[in-house]
C-alpha cells in the first residue's frame, strides 16, 4: 500500500491495514483518525507517539499475538506472515542454540507469565539469546518498560514495511 492509498482509504480499510502492525485498537484508531499524513516520516512518528506508553492490558493483548522467539507463527494471517518474515532472519539455529532459546523462553514465561518479546528483525539468534538472558535478571516493572519499547519498534517497522516506497 502506498501512503497516498492509505490516506485515501476508508476508515475501515485503513484500520484493517494497520491491524497486523499492532493489534491495539487505541493505536489503530489514533493513526487512522489522524490521516492524511504529508509523508512517511510523519506517519511513522505518529505510530511511535501513539505507542508510547502502552497500558499493561494493551501489552497483554499484544503479546497474545506473538509466538515464542525461535518458533514460527502459525497460520496465514497478515500478522503471522510478518512474524514469520521477521524471524526468518534468524536462520537455522544450531541445536545447542535452539535448546538454549527454548529453555530461556520457558524460564522467562515461568518468571514473568508471558512470552519473551523482542524485535527479531536485524538481530541474530545469539544476540537474542544474550538479550533473553539479560532480561531474565530484570524485575517485572523493568521488563514491562522494555516490552513496551520492543512493541513500539515492531509496530513501527511493520508500519514502514506496510507502506511501499
Amino acid at each position: 500500500m502506498h501512503l497516498e492509498q492509505f490516506n485515501a482509504a476508508s476508515r475501515t480499510e485503513a484500520a484493517d491495514a494497520l491491524r497486523p502492525c499492532l493489534d491495539i485498537q487505541r493505536w489503530i484508531d489514533a493513526l487512522a483518525d489522524a490521516r492524511p499524513y504529508p509523508g512517511l516520516e510523519a506517519l511513522l512518528e505518529a505510530g511511535r507517539a501513539a505507542a508510547d506508553p502502552f497500558t499493561p492490558s494493551e501489552i497483554e493483548a499484544a503479546l497474545a499475538h506473538h509466538p515464542r522467539i525461535g518458533e514460527r507463527a502459525r497460520g496465514n494471517s497478515a500478522e503471522a506472515r510478518l512474524s514469520q518474515s521477521e524471524q526468518a532472519g534468524l536462520g537455522e539455529a544450531d541445536a545447542a542454540l535452539a535448546v538454549a532459546l527454548a529453555e530461556g523462553n520457558h524460564a522467562y514465561e515461568a518468571k514473568f507469565g508471558q512470552v519473551f518479546l523482542i524485535r527479531a528483525a536485524g538481530r541474530s539468534s545469539k544476540e537474542i539469546l544474550a538479550a533473553l538472558n539479560t532480561r531474565l535478571g530484570h524485575t517485572p516493572e523493568e521488563e514491562q518498560a522494555i516490552i513496551g519499547q520492543q512493541l513500539r519498534e515492531i509496530a513501527v517497522l511493520r508500519l514502514e514495511g506496510l507502506m511501499e516506497k
